[in-house]
Formats: C-alpha cells, sequence, structure tokens
C-alpha cells in the first residue's frame, strides 16, 4: 500500500514537471496561530515541490530556505504570537466561555488590520506580472477579507481550513448542513438522536452564524474598501466566490455527512515529520523507557503550569502512581510550577511531537483534544486521554471517547480518583490499545495522501477555474434551498382543497336539511 502511494506521489510529481504547467501561487495567512500554520506551510511546501512558485505572506516565516518557496510577508502579530503564552487566566476569561464577539474580533477584525501592511499594499496596487498569479490560498477562519485580494487580481481563491468547519464555514460552498446529523462544533450535542439535543444544536448554529455574519465580521468591509477599492463586493459576497475549501477533517474520525465536491477532505495533512531529531538526551530517555511513557501537551499555546494549584497536584498525584512509567510533560516554564514534580516526570519547553507520538515506547497521550495533535496521535496509533478546554475540543474528544481510543477528563472536576482512573484503563485496558491501531489504520487507507489530495485539487482549479465546482445553491436565497416556496405551495394547495371540502360539506349540510324540511312539510300536509 505504502509502496503504491508513493508511486502515484511519483507519477503526480512527474506530470507535473514533464507538462511545463507550473503555476504562481499566493499564500496569505495572517492569523498568529502556530498551530494552524503548521497545515499551511505543509500545503505551501507541497506545492512548491511540484514545481509551483509559492509566494507566502505569514506571520512565520521560514527558518530555513525551501526552493520555490518564498517569505515575501512577515505580518505583525495584533495579539502577540500566540506561542506558549496562553495562560489559564486567560482561558478562563476569553476561551473556556466561547464568545464569538470578543474572539472574532481577535482572530478575525483584528487579523483583518493587516491588509494595511505596506508590503501587501504594494502588491495589491501593483501585482507581479513576470508571470503573474493564478490563485491566492487563505485560511478560512474569522479573516475572511483577504478574499477580496483574489478578487482584484481576478483569479480563484481556495480556502484551507485546519480544524472542521465552524457554523458560518458551509455557506461559503454552499455545503449541505444537516444539523440533524452533523454536530456544531462549538457546543457540541454528539447524540442527535435525542430531540433535545438536535433542538440545541440549531440553536446554536442558528445564534453563532448570526452573530458571526451581522454582529462582527461585517466590520472587515470597511478595510475591504478602504485596503483593496471601493468598488469591491462586500465580504458576504467575496464569501461566495471561494472556489474550493480543504478542510482537516477525514471520515473515519468526523463521520459521515453531506457534502458538496466543493469541499474536500484532507485531513492530516500536516503530517510529514522532516524536522530534526530529537536532542541526544531526550531520545535516550526515551530509548531507556521499557515500562512506557505518556506524553503530557496542551499544545503549542497552553501554559499547564499556569493551571490552577489543586489540578495540578491532582495530576502530580496520579502520575507519581504509574512509575515506573514515565511521563513526559510539555511545560513551557517549569519554574511556575508548583514543587513536588514527581520523580518520574521529564518537563520540556518545547517538544518535536511527531517523533515523540511515533516512539515505540510511548503508551499514551494526555491531550487537550486540538484536532492536529490528536490526529498525530491516531497517525501513529497512540491511544488518548482528553482534556478538553475551549472551541472544538470538546466535539474531538467526545469523537475519540465514542470511539474506544480515549478517556474523557473534565478539568473542572478533575480529582486524583478519575485521573487515575483514566490513566489505568489508556495504559492497561488493551482495548484502546487495539482500537486506535485501528482507527489509524482506516485514517491512512486513502487513495491518495492528504497531502497529495489536496495538491490534486488546488491544480484542477487553477486548470478549470474558480467556478468549476461551484454549487448552483449559492445561486439560491436560503428560503429557495430550503424548498420552502415549494412547500408553500404545496400548503397553499392543501388549504384551498381542506377550504373546497369545508364548502362541498356545509353545501351538502344545507341540502340535507333543505330536504329534511320538505319531508317534514310533507308529512304535515297528509
Amino acid at each position: 500500500m505504502a509502496g503504491k502511494k508513493m508511486l502515484i506521489s511519483l507519477l503526480l510529481v512527474f506530470g507535473v514537471f514533464a507538462s511545463g504547467e507550473t503555476y504562481r501561487i499566493l499564500g496569505l495567512f495572517a492569523f498568529n496561530g502556530k498551530s494552524h500554520f503548521v497545515m499551511f506551510e505543509r500545503l505551501m511546501k507541497a506545492l512548491a515541490s511540484r514545481g509551483h512558485q509559492v509566494d507566502v505572506a505569514s506571520t512565520y516565516p521560514l527558518k530555513k530556505p525551501y526552493p520555490n518557496y518564498t517569505d515575501i510577508i512577515v505580518f505583525e502579530q495584533p495579539n502577540g504570537a500566540w506561542v506558549n503564552n496562553l495562560t489559564f487566566s486567560t482561558l478562563q476569561n476569553d476561551f473556556l466561555v466561547f464568545r464569538i464577539a470578543p474572539m472574532v474580533g481577535h482572530i478575525g477584525n483584528d487579523i483583518c488590520k493587516n491588509m494595511k501592511n505596506p508590503d501587501l499594499q504594494a502588491i495589491v496596487k501593483n501585482p507581479p506580472k513576470d508571470p503573474p498569479y493564478d490563485l491566492v490560498i487563505l485560511e478560512i477562519f474569522a479573516a475572511h477579507c483577504f478574499v477580496a485580494i483574489g478578487h482584484k487580481f481576478g483569479v480563484p481563491v481556495i480556502g484551507v481550513s485546519s480544524s472542521d468547519l465552524y457554523p458560518w464555514g458551509n455557506r461559503l460552498v454552499a455545503n449541505p448542513e444537516n444539523l440533524a446529523l452533523v454536530p456544531t462544533n462549538l457546543a457540541p450535542q454528539l447524540d442527535l438522536r435525542f430531540f433535545w439535543n438536535r433542538l440545541t444544536n440549531v440553536i446554536d448554529a442558528w445564534i453563532d452564524t448570526a452573530e458571526f455574519d451581522y454582529e462582527t465580521t461585517s466590520i472587515q468591509n470597511e478595510y475591504i474598501r478602504k485596503y483593496v477599492g471601493p468598488d469591491v463586493p462586500g465580504v458576504r459576497e467575496l464569501e461566495k466566490t471561494i472556489a474550493l475549501i480543504l478542510v482537516n477533517t477525514h471520515i473515519s474520525i468526523n463521520g459521515i455527512k453531506p457534502t458538496t465536491p466543493a469541499l474536500v477532505e484532507v485531513g492530516g495533512l500536516h503530517i510529514h515529520d522532516d524536522g530534526p531529531d530529537l536532542p541526544q538526551d531526550l531520545q535516550q530517555w526515551l530509548d531507556e523507557s521499557k515500562d512506557g511513557v505518556v506524553y503530557f501537551s496542551f499544545g503549542s499555546m497552553v501554559r499547564i503550569e499556569t493551571f490552577p494549584r489543586d489540578i495540578l497536584l491532582a495530576i502530580y498525584q496520579s502520575l507519581r502512581k504509574i512509575a515506573p512509567v514515565r511521563v513526559l510533560m510539555k511545560i513551557p516554564d517549569p519554574r511556575d510550577l508548583p514543587p513536588g514534580l514527581p520523580d518520574n516526570v521529564l518537563t520540556r519547553p518545547w517538544i518535536s511531537q511527531l517523533k515523540v507520538l511515533n516512539h515505540k515506547n510511548v503508551r499514551a497521550f494526555v491531550t487537550h483534544g486540538g484536532l492536529m495533535g490528536t490526529q498525530e496521535a491516531i497517525h501513529y496509533a497512540v491511544p488518548m486521554i482528553g482534556i478538553p478546554l475551549f472551541a472544538d475540543q470538546h466535539l474531538n474528544v467526545d469523537f475519540y471517547v465514542e470511539k474506544k481510543i480515549a478517556v474523557k477528563v473534565d478539568y473542572k472536576t478533575l480529582t486524583v480518583e478519575k485521573m487515575d482512573a483514566a490513566l489505568n484503563a489508556i495504559l492497561y485496558d488493551p482495548t484502546y490499545r487495539e482500537t486506535v491501531k485501528e482507527l489509524s489504520d482506516r485514517f491512512l487507507d486513502r487513495p491518495l495522501s492528504a497531502v497529495d489530495t489536496a495538491v490534486f485539487w488546488v491544480e484542477y482549479i487553477i486548470r478549470n477555474g474558480g467556478d468549476s465546482l461551484r454549487s448552483p445553491a449559492l445561486d439560491l436565497a436560503w428560503w429557495q434551498e430550503a424548498l420552502l416556496d415549494v412547500f408553500a405551495v404545496f400548503l397553499s394547495a392543501i388549504l384551498v382543497l381542506i377550504y373546497l371540502a369545508y364548502l362541498l360539506i356545509r353545501l351538502l349540510a344545507r341540502i340535507l336539511r333543505r330536504n329534511r324540511l320538505k319531508a317534514n312539510l310533507s308529512k304535515k300536509n297528509r
């Protein structure tokens, strides 16, 4: 299977170079989330490796040169780099209660202010012509203002989402949003067989979308007119011109759902271990951990050491009990940890996660449930303990619990006993290891790898045009797409029939009364 996929990849690469069809692509990734950019960087590198000229504007320029990949702009980070700096208090105030308006202000409207960047303005006012851009790729999250640049250039725009689509994302390509089947990822109700869960799912999705569209992101129209042009359409109209969305999901994890051809699943695209080797001391420590290792990380942003002392001490007690099993924890600043860290725990401020998860001695992954990291665990068949914090992490962990590859622990009610139970289940119940291996096999069983799938559809859009996958539903009003006009005609027809039946019954009743009266008169006359 692996050999077949490698052959297909080589044929794709050969096809590009043999045909001479190489393109110039602009990548616009102004959001300063490092975990998001891991996926985008992988996609842009893959396109560059096919021979395409890739220009990237982002907040994370490459540390080493890469052929055909050029960092043309480094955006400012309006809220600072979201790397190793998200404290529990910040989570408590801004993230744990996921409020659309303030969050979209940070991850959408503030990001759109980067449109004033002088280097980007120079490109907007005088786009390159030798060769010109053939395509714009940008993140689908909250800063959809950047679609205006593709409109200005007259080229297709492709969106990339590092998570499953948020409630406002499906309408961009008229993807069928069946809320009876598909839970929204901000207020998840996984089991939609129950009426109240479906009702909550619908209400949450409608409220979140309305708040996103009307209360928060409409201000992006001002940035578009100011920095791209007064005649450019507004953000809601521009969203409908997106040719394709590459979404970081896969049916093996996220389940079966209705999709339009313009929504392509490329879950795990970012998983590509081309980073440096682990430090020699860490590699040796992992190699010598014959009783196994539990890897503990809350991703690239969250500082575990800032969590409440009672939560950390409960975790300490549980981790101490599983010795001689060792624990590797990503802790940006261990000095902020309370004293008493168990002897079987090793901390590091930054860890090459793919190499750790791929190590033969790693037996479990304690995670906040971020999609990127959990996909990596599934890729390498590592069962998980999920402690979700915000956004789609709750839904992700619920999916994994349902599939018997994870145990869920609520940080709000975390106790030594609950952590003990989770660790014992993951480490000593073989069901989780066996199930995650089966899921890993399904996750990797595809006609093309995630990255080759993404590259194919990117090139398809360039070859065939931005309208080649456009759904006709985008030309319908919401009430037309929902067939409300058709149902209204049916209802009207039924009401007319009911009314005619009513009139007929009244007429028959009158005739019967009249006949009775005649009969009665006739009897009296006798």
